[in-house]
């Protein structure tokens, strides 16, 4: 295995399991009671539009609504307790690896969606590259917890030799076979799965597997929930593996967007002022297109740190060339040139801990994946928003070999898999 983790491995263990899908007939469609990831999802328009695309929408079990954090997650229960009675969700009849395929144009992504044995980071099987906030892993934790359910699967990658072999070569015959579901969502993605039960296609996935590490893409609060109820279950069982979607990058490339920040209680005005003489400030033309102006972003990304600020008025702010000295000062010295120099570490250890004294807290920062969501937001907060440049994946993968974890929602790979199409009930393992 090509693994320079700190401690030797067996590599990746995905077991079979039980799926619990909605029935297509009791259901309006499939697309309908998909989501995007929690962490994905616009509060409050892109919550209020899935709760209205159907009464069973997945959003319901991922992010209910309710008074208290204790009565949001038996709320969650509740409703699946209620799906599984009614039949609106149902488990296979057998324990089974799925094969999942996103397509849209000329993109084409395939994985496996499985229950992957757990394993800490020290252990240089599963490799995190970001760091996590612990009030969002406590409520994941409650969340599964009252539950008793996986609801939806973390994207992982894993580097094969870039043919049709091994876990890759089962996938692909696999996809000529009719799916057991396929749908179309309103972001124009069309979405595939099937079973993989035969013993000798599960065991050369297995023999495959068990020479890779792989690297979390997205989801890392809910691998350390994960890791969290292992603790809390140490015995073998069904707490030991978590419901994954492992992607073999050589074969399938992703795609890596930023993840965009929202400051909700400093208007660009303040913002822009305490930033004088610490970085170039260049007002970009009245009536720049979001597009345009990042593009403009991209540009001066490219030739060291960058971001792109507004307040949703219509003009856009382009930040860069930071104080050498200032950076200097308030980036950590401890960490690789590769770390010190990414655009979230220079972001929150000089703008927010340093010039702007914003403290990383829900109310005072939301992350946000999509950029004009990020925009729209920050005009009805009278906020601003930090509109941010993607890091490359070799630098992601590079560093999280190293054991060296990016600032926080540093960020997004995609495609990412939909909400919905199969849970885990860990009653049923």
């Amino acid at each position: 295995m090509n693994s320079t983790g700190p401690a030797a491995n067996d590599g990746l263990h995905l077991l079979p399991f039980r799926g619990l899908r909605y029935d297509a007939h009791r259901v309006g469609s499939l697309a309908a009671v998909t989501s995007p990831p929690y962490d994905v999802v616009v509060r409050p328009d892109g919550l209020h539009h899935l709760e209205s695309a159907d009464p069973h929408n997945i959003v319901r079990l991922i992010l209910p609504q309710a008074a208290t954090n204790g009565a949001r997650h038996r709320q969650a229960a509740q409703t699946l307790d209620s799906w599984l009675a009614e039949g609106i969700l149902a488990p296979d009849p057998e324990p089974a690896l799925y094969v999942y395929e996103q397509r849209k144009g000329d993109l084409l992504q395939r994985g496996l969606i499985g229950a992957l044995e757990l394993s800490a980071p020290a252990e240089g099987v599963v490799l995190p590259h970001e760091d996590v906030m612990p009030h969002v892993v406590e409520d994941r934790a409650a969340l599964m917890r009252t539950t008793t359910a996986n609801l939806e699967p973390l994207l992982l990658t894993y580097r094969g030799n870039g043919t049709a072999t091994g876990a890759t070569a089962v996938m692909e015959r696999t996809a000529l076979r009719a799916p057991l579901l396929a749908t179309t969502t309103e972001d124009g993605f069309s979405h595939r799965l099937w079973a993989v039960t035969d013993p000798s296609d599960i065991a050369e996935i297995a023999d495959d597997l068990a020479h890779h590490q792989a690297l979390i893409a997205d989801g890392h609060h809910r691998w350390a929930t994960y890791l969290r109820l292992r603790e809390e279950h140490p015995e073998p069982g069904p707490w030991n593996y978590g419901l994954v979607l492992l992607v073999d990058t050589a074969r399938y490339p992703l795609q890596v967007r930023a993840i965009h920040r929202l400051l909700n209680r400093l208007p660009v005005t303040d913002a822009l002022t305490a930033l004088d003489h610490h970085f170039r400030i260049r007002t970009l033309e009245d009536g720049t297109p979001l597009p345009t102006a990042m593009e403009a972003l991209a540009s001066a990304a490219a030739e060291g740190n960058a971001f792109l600020l507004t307040g949703g008025d219509g003009r856009f702010h382009l930040i860069d060339r930071p104080d050498p000295g200032l950076v200097a000062r308030t980036v950590p010295a401890d960490r690789p040139e590769s770390w010190r120099t990414l655009d979230a570490t220079v972001l929150h250890a000089t703008l927010l801990d340093h010039i702007w004294n914003i403290p990383d807290t829900p109310e005072h920062i939301a992350y946000i994946h999509d950029t004009e969501a990020t925009v729209t937001q920050a005009a009805r907060r009278g906020g601003t928003a930090v509109l941010m440049h993607p890091v490359r994946e070799d630098v992601v993968r590079d560093l999280a070999r190293q054991g060296v974890t990016m600032p926080r929602k540093s960020t997004s790979f995609g495609p990412k898999p939909a909400t919905g199409l199969v849970l885990r009930s860990l009653t049923l393992d």
